[in-house]
């Protein structure tokens, strides 16, 4: 679970995840993907250290640029978390609605 700890936290923020939805759409060199943002060089190479860190992007030197790409496995490892959750908080609101709908006298004290 605590594998996860660094991938939310890298989800945490907005300019993140806009440059993973950028990378969803396919590899890119580091200057195009820092392209929309009116923050200075140093501050995304921080942000995707962050990516880079939590696993969500790869990146390799191609000449003179770096690419990055999205490592899709890892968001889908997320994705399964998440999926988890929403299961078993479905089940358990499910659970406590029925309980709560039921008269006073049949519930158990």
């Amino acid at each position: 679970m605590h594998d996860l700890d660094p991938i939310f936290g890298a989800l945490a923020d907005p300019t993140r995840r806009a440059i993973l939805a950028r990378l969803a759409q396919g590899e890119t060199n580091v200057g195009t993907l820092a392209k929309p943002f009116a923050i200075s060089p140093p501050a995304i190479s921080r942000h995707l250290k962050v990516l880079e860190e939590a696993a969500l992007i790869s990146n390799e030197r191609q000449g003179k640029q770096r690419v990055c790409r999205l490592n899709r496995e890892t968001l889908a490892r997320a994705q399964e978390w998440l999926d988890f959750s929403r299961r078993f908080w479905s089940g358990s609101f499910d659970r406590l609605d029925s309980h709560l709908k039921k008269p006073s006298e049949e519930r158990a004290p």
